[in-house]
């Protein structure tokens, strides 16, 4: 599913924002700011507690671009308030601030096309799956007006490399402020 170009899909979600359980949380709060939306599979793993980690170990470098993080997996608002307590020595993401989208319907990872797993639609277009569904991973960079500039997926075991993110965004700035293309291996 292409979306560069495209207005980012709309939604409202429940999601972790500064350590509360927000039920109306949607990326038009954003909407003056570039956003980086990140899905991963699930929370107290692996490659995505590396992920999740490393998203804030740059969290500075997102910021001072005009851009806010936020990530988003299957797991309910319990279980992210779990993660965010936990050590990172003990599987979690304590000392995370960014928000995390609690995407317990799925639809927030459907709607960006990073739902993994056997699903179809029924005739009244209610998803219906017959497996396990989880977020693939996905990364999305929303501009200020909410379209799409970038969209990568990744395969689940292979995290993500977050120079290269912050590369596209700045990508993205230079040539949305400035107008200047930016040619192979340019960084910013």
């Amino acid at each position: 599913m292409n979306l560069i170009g495209k207005p980012a899909p709309a939604f409202t979600a429940t999601a972790v924002v500064d350590g509360q359980v927000v039920r109306d949380f949607t990326l038009e709060t954003y909407r003056d700011r570039y956003v980086v939306l990140f899905f991963y599979p699930e929370d107290f793993t692996g490659v995505c507690g590396s992920e999740v980690h490393a998203f804030q170990a740059r969290l500075a470098d997102f910021e001072a671009r005009e851009a806010v993080v936020i990530g988003c997996s299957i797991n309910t608002a319990t279980t992210h308030l779990q993660y965010l307590k936990t050590p990172a020595s003990e599987g979690g993401a304590e000392g995370v601030t960014y928000p995390l989208i609690a995407d317990t319907n799925r639809m927030v990872a459907d709607r960006f096309g990073t739902l993994n797993g056997q699903f179809d639609y029924n005739e009244y277009g209610l998803l219906e799956a017959t497996s396990d569904l989880v977020c693939q991973r996905g990364t999305f960079i929303i501009d200020k007006g909410g379209t799409v500039w970038f969209q990568s997926y990744h395969f689940m075991p292979i995290g993500r490399d977050i120079d290269g993110v912050i590369r596209e965004l700045d990508a993205i700035r230079r040539l949305q402020i400035d107008g200047q293309v930016c040619m192979a291996n340019w960084k910013g």
